[in-house]
């Protein structure tokens, strides 16, 4: 099944999941799920403190699961590539653990997708063993935390 707007608007998971519109992007709907991330965590930084957005994480990961799970079943498919909360969710973490400029922000955003499309190992294990919204979200937290350990080597290495 194709995802619509008609899909996207039929149930308050399916508009998160598909990352309120984001993942009905016809090329690369994880990249412009991640975009989406990017363009809402200042909202998030700055209506959030450290606390509150721990908590806010752990809710939207365990909500995603929930999400992705009723929308991987709609759409026939349990990772289907319109689904991108697990994109969201993930950078909105590596964002919260990246130094706040435009150029890290940027070295994150490249290395995140990176990891989540290529998949090295264990990731690609995972994905392939895990099944509904579980499976959906935690290759994406396996991928942020491998752009969070070359980003905090980076800035190690840099000083910065």
């Amino acid at each position: 099944m194709k995802p619509t707007v008609r899909l996207l608007l039929s149930h308050p998971t399916h508009f998160i999941a598909l990352g309120f519109g984001s993942g009905l992007s016809p090329k690369a709907p994880g990249t412009a799920g991640t975009l989406a991330a990017w363009l809402l965590y200042p909202l998030l930084h700055t209506l959030l403190d450290s606390w509150a957005m721990a908590a806010f994480l752990v809710a939207a990961f365990a909500f995603g699961i929930i999400a992705c799970t009723r929308t991987g079943r709609a759409l026939g498919v349990a990772d289907h590539g319109a689904v991108v909360w697990d994109e969201i969710v993930a950078f909105w973490l590596v964002l919260w653990l990246t130094p706040p400029t435009l150029v890290w922000q940027a070295l994150a955003f490249t290395l995140f997708r990176f990891f989540d499309i290529v998949k090295p190992p264990p990731i690609h294990w995972v994905d392939a063993r895990t099944r509904d919204g579980f499976g959906v979200m935690v290759d994406d937290l396996l991928a942020a935390g491998y752009a969070l350990l070359v980003l905090a080597l980076t800035v190690r290495l840099l000083g910065d």
